[in-house]
């Protein structure tokens, strides 16, 4: 390691043992999603609904990782897509640098696969519209049908590296099916991201009228999950870099 990154290191171990920071963060992730913070920001022209931190811990991930197929469960207006298939884009154009070739869109085979199991159909539209549309597929339906499963099982069989984000629906029950679904199609060193694990972590009330809330969430579904699958850990340095995320205990490392 360079000087640098050994700093960034200890800086990151250092945040993690910080009892001010680590309150001023609670205090201000809070009152952020009190007054739905996560819903003023974009990726490349479409909302995104996400915290500027973790759209910043996503690309490292993709960077690091360098998957050829990106799962997500959860569409909404489509900037997750759009984010993630525009990092693709990114994985190619530097792979046909250091190759000394000409970028040819059409012929890479890296993409986003996603499922919701209501595709709005303006938001349909706008994606299908954007110019990263050519790396994104959709399915409609929900993401712990069978059949759904099986399609996705299917495509992700083609690829080699697979990175995956569960965002869709946030009730215990149905992350923890999301994640005997899709964690297995993770493969070795790379990552599957659960949003939203934070709802364990707040008052009930910031759960508006959502079916979900404390005791009932996907941190809670991580935990059950990680009970019998020992190939993932939680790796906390992503959180503890953030300080800012809305999912702690949600960037699980396959390990072997």
């Amino acid at each position: 390691m360079t000087q640098f990154e050994t700093e960034v290191s200890q800086r990151i171990a250092d945040a993690a043992g910080n009892e001010q920071l680590r309150d001023a963060t609670a205090q201000f992730m809070r009152a952020s999603i009190a007054s739905k913070y996560s819903y003023n920001f974009s990726w490349l022209g479409r909302p995104i609904i996400q915290y500027p931190q973790d759209m910043a811990a996503m690309q490292e991930l993709i960077w690091a990782v360098k998957p050829d197929l990106i799962i997500e469960t959860g569409i909404a207006h489509g900037g997750s897509l759009i984010l993630s298939a525009s990092m693709l884009a990114l994985l190619d154009l530097c792979d046909a640098i250091e190759a000394g070739a000409m970028l040819d869109p059409a012929k890479s085979a890296r993409k986003v696969l996603a499922v919701d199991i209501d595709i709005r159909s303006h938001n349909k539209a706008a994606i299908e519209a954007h110019p990263m549309a050519s790396r994104i597929q959709m399915i409609q339906g929900s993401s712990i049908d069978e059949a759904v499963i099986d399609q996705v099982k299917t495509v992700a069989g083609n690829y080699e590296r697979v990175l995956v984000c569960l965002d869709s629906n946030h009730t215990h029950a149905h992350v923890l099916a999301e994640l005997q679904a899709y964690a297995p199609l993770v493969t070795p060193g790379s990552y599957c991201v659960v949003f939203d694990t934070i709802v364990e972590d707040l008052p009930k009330d910031l759960s508006f009228d959502r079916p979900w809330g404390p005791g009932n969430n996907p941190k809670t579904a991580v935990r059950e999950y990680l009970k019998s699958n020992p190939l993932f850990q939680v790796d906390k340095s992503i959180q503890d870099k953030l300080q800012i995320t809305v999912a702690p205990c949600g960037f699980m490392k396959r390990v072997a």
